[in-house]
C-alpha cells in the first residue's frame, strides 16, 4: 500500500520552509494572523514574489487595503521589483475597494463577484498563488454575523476547489481567538500566528506554526525579522545534529598553546570558548587567533560587542600585531555594534548575513556576555546554540570569548560551556604584591590536551607561554618566581663551588700522592740497581777465584810431570 504524503509549496523565505518541512500546503489555504505591525503583508508579498522569482509559479496578490503603487513601495526597501514583476505578468495586483458607507445589504449577500475577479485576475497571468489582505476589510461592512461565517467558509472552500495554494491574512482576534472572527482558523489547513512583542525596550517579531494538517511541523515560538533581503525565520539552520566534523588541525596562533593540545591547535569546524575575568586577555588571544587566520590567508570574521574596530586594532598594536594590513587584504572583518543595538534574534539574522556575504572560514565573538544585557540567559544561551549549530554546519571555526564573574569560576556565565569543543579558562592570581596571568585547558574533546597550568605573559611581542614554576610545596609566578628561581639558583651555584673545590683538592691529593708513588718507585729502581750491580761483581769475583784455583792446581801437577820425563 503506497502512502500519499501531503504536497507542498515552498516559499523561498529563509528558516520558514525548515520549520513547516517543506512549506505551504500545496493548493490549499493557509492563515496568516496577527496584530498590526507584525508584517502579515510583507509575509504575504513575499511569498508570491520568491515563488515567482525562484520557482516559476505566477501569483496574484487580492488587496483591500492598498493599491499596487502602495504595496511596489513597500517592498522596494526589501530589494524587490513590484512593478517589473506586474510588467512581466509573473504577478498581478488585484485592488478591490471596500467603503462601509457605500455597501447597503440587501437581499442575499454573497462573494460571487469576488470569485469571478479572483479568477478572472488569476487567470491572466496563470497564477498558481494567491495572496489576499486583509479579510477584515472584506466583510467590515457586513454586520450579519450568520451570513459572513457562511461565506466565509464558501471562499475557503472555492479557493480549495481551484488549487490555489493561498495566503489569507488576519487581524488578531480577542482572548483565545487566534482571529476576530474565530472561525477562519477552523476552516484553514495551516494556521500561522505572528506577534510583534517589546521586552525591556526590546522589540521582537515571533512566529508560530498553530496547526499544519497532514504534516508534521515545529511548534515552537521562532524569531523572525524583516530586513534588507526580506523576512527570515530563526532558526535559520537546520534542527538537526547532523555536522559533519573534521581531523584537520589549525593553530591558535600561540605555539605553546598548541603544543598543550597536542602540538597542532583546534579542530577545524570547531567551537573554542575563551573565558576569564577582565584583564585577562581573553580578546588579545581572540585576535591573535584572528592574526593567525589572516598569516595562513583565510578569512576571519570579527564580531566585536564591546570595543570599535579602530580601538581593537590600536591596542593589538601594542603587543605586535598589525591587523590593519590584514584588513585591507580582505582577510579580516570587523562588525562592531553595541548588543542593545537590536534584539538576539536581529543580531543572530545580521550575522548570518555576514557570514553569507563574506563566507569566512573562522570566526571571533567577542564577546558573548555583552548580550545578558539583552535577554535573559536562557534566551542568550537559545540564541548562542542556534548560532553554534550554524557555524558547524558551515564547517566554521569559531572563538567565543566570555566574562566570567570570579577569578575560580569555571563557568561562561551564559550556559554555553557544554555547546564548546574546546573550553580555555584565564585566571590571574595575586602574589607577593602582584597579579599574574594563569591559563588551562578545561576540556578539549576528541583530544589529548596538557591538565598543567601554565603561566602566560603580555608582551611587545605577543603573548608568551611560561612553565609554573613550583617550589616548596607553592607555585610561583610573576617576580616571585624570578626571586624563588634566583635563590634556587644561588643553592645550585654553591654546591656547584663546593664540588668544584673537592674535586679540585681531590686532584691535588692525587698529585702529591702520585708524585710519592714515582719518588718510591725511583728508589726501588735504584736498589734494583745496585742490587744487580753486585750480584755481576760477585759473579765475577766468583769466576776470578776459579781460574785462579784452576792455576794453583797446574803449578802443583807440574814438578811430576818433569820427573816422568827425565825417566
Amino acid at each position: 500500500m503506497t502512502i500519499e504524503h501531503l504536497q507542498k509549496t515552498p516559499t523561498g523565505i529563509a528558516g520558514f520552509d525548515e520549520i513547516t518541512n517543506g512549506g505551504l500546503p500545496k493548493g490549499r489555504p493557509t492563515l496568516i494572523a496577527g496584530n498590526p505591525g507584525c508584517g502579515k503583508t510583507l509575509l504575504a508579498l513575499e511569498f508570491l514574489i520568491r515563488g515567482a522569482l525562484q520557482y516559476g509559479e505566477h501569483g496574484l496578490f487580492v488587496a483591500f487595503e492598498e493599491t499596487a503603487d502602495d504595496l511596489a513601495k513597500n517592498v522596494a526597501s526589501l530589494g524587490y521589483d513590484l512593478k517589473d514583476l506586474i510588467r512581466r505578468k509573473k504577478i498581478a495586483v488585484e485592488y478591490i475597494r471596500v467603503e462601509r458607507s457605500e455597501i447597503a445589504e440587501t437581499g442575499e449577500y454573497d462573494l460571487e463577484g469576488l470569485f469571478i475577479r479572483i479568477d478572472y485576475a488569476a487567470k491572466r497571468v496563470n497564477a498558481k498563488r494567491v495572496a489576499m489582505d486583509t479579510l477584515e476589510a472584506l466583510f467590515s461592512g457586513l454586520p450579519n454575523h450568520a451570513v459572513l461565517r457562511a461565506e466565509l467558509r464558501r471562499l475557503f472552500r472555492w479557493l480549495k476547489d481551484k488549487k490555489f495554494t493561498t495566503l489569507i491574512t488576519g487581524e488578531r482576534g480577542e482572548g483565545e481567538s487566534i482571529t476576530r472572527q474565530g472561525l477562519e482558523e477552523y476552516v484553514s489547513d495551516c494556521v500561522i500566528l505572528l506577534d510583534h512583542r517589546v521586552t525591556e525596550d526590546i522589540a521582537t517579531r515571533r512566529l508560530r506554526v498553530v496547526k499544519y494538517r497532514g504534516s508534521t511541523h515545529g511548534t515552537n515560538e521562532y524569531p523572525f525579522l524583516i530586513g534588507n533581503d526580506g523576512i527570515s525565520v530563526l532558526p535559520i539552520t537546520t534542527m538537526s545534529l547532523d555536522h559533519k566534523t573534521s581531523t584537520e588541525r589549525v593553530s591558535s596562533g600561540v605555539p605553546r598553546l598548541d603544543d598543550m593540545m597536542g602540538g597542532k591547535g583546534f579542530f577545524r569546524g570547531s567551537s573554542i570558548l575563551i573565558s576569564g575575568t577582565s584583564g585577562t586577555g581573553k580578546s588579545t588571544l581572540g585576535a591573535i587567533y584572528a592574526a593567525a587566520c589572516a598569516a595562513r590567508g583565510e578569512r576571519c570574521l570579527y564580531l566585536a560587542f564591546e570595543e570599535s574596530p579602530d580601538q581593537i586594532m590600536r591596542n593589538m598594536k601594542g603587543i605586535g600585531l598589525d591587523l590593519r594590513l590584514a584588513v585591507a587584504k580582505g582577510l579580516i572583518r570587523f562588525v562592531a555594534s553595541r548588543p542593545s543595538l537590536c534584539g538576539l534574534e536581529s543580531h543572530l539574522a545580521e550575522i548570518h548575513k555576514h557570514m553569507d556575504d563574506f563566507m569566512p572560514q573562522n570566526i571571533v565573538v567577542d564577546p558573548i556576555t555583552n548580550f545578558l544585557g539583552v535577554g535573559s540567559v536562557s534566551e542568550v544561551k537559545a540564541m548562542l546554540s542556534r548560532l553554534v549549530d550554524g557555524m558547524k554546519a558551515r564547517q566554521i571555526t569559531t572563538v567565543f570569548t566570555s566574562l566570567t564573574a570570579g577569578a575560580a569560576r569555571e563557568d561562561s556565565m551564559v550556559g554555553v560551556s557544554s555547546l564548546m569543543d574546546t573550553w580555555l579558562q584565564l585566571r590571574d592570581i595575586e602574589l607577593s604584591g602582584e597579579r599574574n596571568r594563569l591559563i588551562y585547558v578545561l576540556k578539549s574533546r576528541g583530544m589529548n590536551h596538557s591538565n598543567q597550568v601554565r603561566e602566560f605573559l603580555i608582551t611587545s611581542r605577543g603573548i608568551r607561554l611560561v612553565d609554573v614554576y613550583l617550589g616548596n610545596g607553592q607555585v610561583f609566578t610573576g617576580s616571585a618566581r624570578a626571586s624563588q628561581e634566583e635563590r634556587e639558583h644561588l643553592e645550585r651555584q654553591l654546591l656547584t663551588d663546593e664540588s668544584d673545590r673537592k674535586r679540585r683538592d681531590a686532584a691535588r691529593r692525587k698529585t702529591v700522592v702520585e708524585a710519592q708513588i714515582a719518588a718510591l718507585r725511583a728508589t726501588l729502581a735504584s736498589e734494583d740497581e745496585e742490587l744487580t750491580t753486585s750480584a755481576a761483581a760477585a759473579h765475577m769475583a766468583v769466576r776470578l777465584a776459579g781460574k785462579a784455583q784452576l792455576k794453583l792446581d797446574n803449578l802443583r801437577d807440574a814438578p811430576t810431570n818433569a820427573s816422568n820425563g827425565t825417566k
